[in-house]
């Protein structure tokens, strides 16, 4: 091939590049700037709706203890506030008042009433969070590594494949789900997070592992970070040969909900999408694994044509949400969200069952209505909604998928398997627990058929 058609190859690929990254007709598009609620601008909200002062104080009470953050894009594109309290993402972002069990509520509700100062509230915001299982499924005691006596922060390696990495400049999100099971990192507790900033350290930990074959960004929300930052992270899988067995990277983010701007018209957002356009095509698969948790989410104009442009980029954008009471636990929902989701090109991934951490009480679904919600969704979907597995528990040992409930030698019960696993020969294989309507979590289940205990309690976690 002669340079004149090389350097003809390279003015089309910029030109189609250009096209992506320009506005509508070619123009610039306009800017949309970033604005950022936090506890200090919650009477703000009630020029939006009918928020009364026992509703805001309320909010003023749990989000003492629990994380607070929403933006203005979400105040004014994704809430119903003709339905408020129970527009689903309005409870998605701002704090309820079951969020916290009676007595919390009240212990903080009573210092807030007599004046108590900032640091006496602290302090009994801590108690409380230490009661709300920070780091759920093991994630500090089983998931961080070692070497060398060393503790390796912001990694975490539970599954032989998968490597998490949690960068420290994507430790914080454009808003908070009210739900979050990773709450523990926006505390501003340093002894809860987990995070790092060393880009070789992680490079250098993968180049050692010839197994592992996916990298996980996670956080907080890496998306929250510049594609400078973003750069050094993402940039060795491009130029690196001793990386070549890191095949897929995926990057965990809830910004096409909280900011789509991100990805269409922040000032280096075209540079983010050419980074991850160069990734694809040294041969990575790229996973935009973004967190849907109601169609509410996908209806706005800037969110498609964020969603446009990074499949633009040949990145695969996959959905991946919690099953919530109050705000999902509706099969019409999911079913609804899932067309949707098929039609704007997005793979549907996972249904989660809420995770048994921070304000579980308000959002926990019992794993026999999980599996009923999940079954008749799929049953009004079409086959290219189907890739979707649930309800999925990432409970200490693996993800547990929930089957069904059936009966087996006179017995009733329910039938879960393994998706993924601390070992993996674990992996695919099914299991029975008694039948117990009320359960929320693997660890309130009790095996079937008379054992003592199910075949992964027999053996280390570790």
């Amino acid at each position: 091939m002669n340079i004149h058609v090389i350097q003809g190859i390279d003015r089309a690929r910029q030109s189609q590049r250009s096209d992506r990254t320009s506005g509508p007709r070619g123009g610039e598009r306009p800017k949309e700037r970033y604005q950022a609620l936090t506890q200090k601008s919650l009477e703000s909200i009630s020029k939006y709706g009918k928020v009364t002062d026992d509703d805001l104080f309320a909010m003023r009470v749990v989000s003492s203890v629990l994380p607070f953050r929403t933006n203005s894009y979400i105040i004014e594109n994704l809430i119903d506030w003709d339905r408020i309290p129970d527009d689903p993402v309005y409870r998605l972002v701002f704090p309820q008042r079951g969020m916290l069990s009676d007595g919390d509520f009240r212990r903080i509700a009573d210092l807030m009433t007599r004046g108590a100062t900032r640091q006496e509230i602290e302090r009994a915001a801590n108690d409380i969070r230490a009661s709300l299982n920070p780091h759920p499924a093991g994630q500090r005691e089983l998931n961080i590594p070692a070497e060398e006596g060393e503790i390796l922060d912001g990694i975490q390696h539970k599954y032989r494949e998968t490597v998490l990495f949690f960068p420290s400049q994507g430790q914080t999100c454009h808003a908070y789900c009210t739900f979050c099971f990773r709450w523990a990192q926006f505390i501003g507790d340093k002894e809860l997070k987990i995070a790092s900033k060393d880009a070789v350290g992680l490079h250098r930990y993968l180049a050692d592992r010839p197994d592992v074959s996916d990298l996980l960004m996670t956080g907080g929300d890496p998306m929250i970070m510049k594609t400078r930052v973003m750069e050094g992270y993402l940039r060795p899988f491009v130029d690196d040969p001793a990386l070549a067995h890191v095949q897929n990277i995926r990057i965990g983010t809830k910004a096409l909900t909280f900011w789509p701007h991100r990805f269409v018209n922040d000032d280096d957002a075209d540079d983010l999408l050419r980074l991850m356009e160069d990734v694809v095509r040294a041969g990575r698969h790229v996973a935009i694994m973004a967190h849907f948790n109601h169609w509410q989410e996908l209806r706005t104009d800037v969110v498609r044509e964020a969603i446009r442009r990074i499949r633009d980029t040949g990145a695969v954008i996959r959905s991946q949400a919690p099953l919530l009471a109050n705000i999902n636990d509706d099969p019409a929902i999911w079913a609804r969200m899932w067309r949707e989701q098929v039609r704007l090109g997005i793979v549907p991934y996972y249904m989660f069952v809420e995770r048994d951490t921070g304000p579980r009480q308000y959002f926990e679904v019992p794993l026999v209505r999980c599996w009923e919600v999940f079954r008749n969704a799929v049953q009004q979907v079409s086959g290219l909604s189907r890739t979707v597995r649930g309800p999925s528990m990432s409970a200490t040992p693996g993800k547990v998928e929930v089957l069904g409930v059936q009966e087996v030698g006179g017995e009733k019960v329910i039938v879960l398997r393994f998706l993924q696993g601390r070992n993996p020969d674990w992996v695919g294989r099914p299991f029975f627990a008694r039948f117990d309507p009320q359960a929320t979590w693997l660890d309130q289940l009790e095996p079937a058929f008379g054992d003592e205990s199910f075949f992964f309690e027999q053996a280390p976690q570790g």
